[in-house]
């Protein structure tokens, strides 16, 4: 098939499609241990819920409306207003529903901003997107419509009791010269779970504001919805900070809404980017969050739910992991948010692409941690970047027992056949 630069670029082979293909045919089998997707729990309640709500929302006539008309570029009215009035009122943000623009889904909003922000400029320059902490969600990787679109850096590694140990940005490291075009950090982060501290995140604002380029923090899985956060943080925004959210960790990945919140010419530019290659996002996702927030269930549901849900699960999984690898060179990256653990073998003898393989052979999907190091030059021979995987903790109890056996009896083969 002779194609564009642009098919040759996004028909490849990439970690994000092998990473939805594996969830996509697990989800067909029925043996499969997922450990890898990022498909949020079923919790109980929350499917109850959503079930009532629908429909609640078809006999009143809501669902038909949204499902059967066009909403603006900018996303549905009422959500986005009532997403406003949210934020206002929930942190005293200075915000409107100029503010606020809706996407299909994250992804889309990633592929928009990056583009916009990095990238070929008029003048011949090149302008790259700085990851302050690698590792980094693997779905920014392959968004860029040009290559050699990321930088960053490795972290520091704080080991702490416990057999665990946390990611800190090494700002001595960070070089932020007329080629960064904007700032991106996950908060809390995908894959490793770390949240970044409120010094941390104030820092990176202020190198943003001196550099004059924006800030985007991923909060996919932050405050206030869902709410899938451990750690005492306070959110974040000014003019300078995109901010972007979703529907899917609520649970509702299907309905593919993403949130951005930025300044007014951000926004016009994204409403406009809709415009253009969507017509307008999708409504019924908005249609669902704006009766949820309509109920006061929005937050109520994020907090009493949703968070203890996923913090009860990983204790219990944190905690059996220790059980099963008791080998001094396994440790975890401090849970303190999202839907993942960073597990760590250190000296391991075989890629962590291998232990991928070995492990799907088995019938457990994990997601190997070389895609996750982002921007770091492909002759970095830092081994840690070899040595880490990416798990869920949100299969029900008997799988992942099951699974974390597999995953033990395989770590224990490679250690002991070096």
């Amino acid at each position: 098939m002779d194609v564009s630069k642009f098919g040759e670029k996004f028909t490849q082979h990439s970690g994000i499609t092998q990473l939805m293909g594996d969830l996509n045919d697990g989800l067909r089998n029925p043996d499969a241990i997922m450990l890898g997707g990022g498909n949020p729990a079923a919790i109980p309640e929350m499917l109850e819920y959503f079930k009532a709500l629908s429909e609640e929302m078809i006999a009143d006539g809501s669902m038909v409306q949204a499902m059967t008309n066009y909403d603006g570029p900018q996303g549905k009215n009422q959500f986005i207003e009532s997403l406003a009035e949210l934020y206002s009122q929930t942190y005293g943000w200075d915000i409107s529903a100029e503010n606020i623009v809706l996407t299909n889904g994250s992804q889309t909003a990633f592929f928009y901003l990056f583009n916009l922000f990095a990238g070929k400029r008029a003048d011949g320059s090149h302008k790259k997107i700085l990851l302050p902490l690698a590792p980094e969600y693997i779905g920014y990787a392959d968004v860029g419509l040009e290559d050699d679109m990321f930088v960053s850096f490795h972290p520091e590694i704080e080991l702490i009791e416990g057999r665990q140990f946390k990611y800190r940005i090494d700002f001595s490291s960070l070089n932020i010269d007329d080629s960064i075009g904007v700032i991106c950090a996950s908060r809390p982060t995908n894959p490793t779970g770390n949240v970044l501290t409120d010094s941390e995140i104030s820092y990176l604002d202020e190198l943003a504001r001196l550099h004059n380029i924006p800030l985007i923090i991923d909060n996919a899985y932050g405050t206030p919805f869902p709410n899938i956060i451990f750690e005492d943080v306070k959110p974040f925004w000014n003019e300078n900070t995109i901010l972007c959210s979703s529907l899917s960790k609520l649970g509702l990945p299907g309905v593919r809404c993403g949130i951005i919140i930025a300044n007014k010419e951000v926004v016009k530019a994204i409403a406009n980017l809709n415009g253009i290659l969507n017509l307008s996002p999708s409504g019924v996702g908005p249609a669902l969050g704006n009766k949820m927030i309509v109920k006061n269930d929005l937050l109520k549901l994020s907090d009493e739910v949703i968070r203890p849900f996923y913090l009860n699960k990983v204790k219990r999984t944190v905690t059996e992991l220790q059980q099963a690898i008791p080998d001094s060179r396994f440790r975890i990256h401090k849970p303190e948010g999202a839907i993942f653990l960073w597990l760590w073998f250190k000296d391991l003898p075989i890629t962590t692409m291998e232990l991928y393989k070995r492990l799907k052979d088995r019938g457990v999907l994990i997601v190997p941690g070389e895609y996750f190091f982002v921007g770091m030059q492909e002759e970095d021979s830092w081994a840690h970047r070899h040595e880490c995987v990416r798990m869920n903790y949100v299969v029900d109890d008997n799988a992942m027992s099951k699974g974390i056996k597999i995953i033990a009896e395989e770590v224990e083969k490679a250690y002991q056949n070096a």
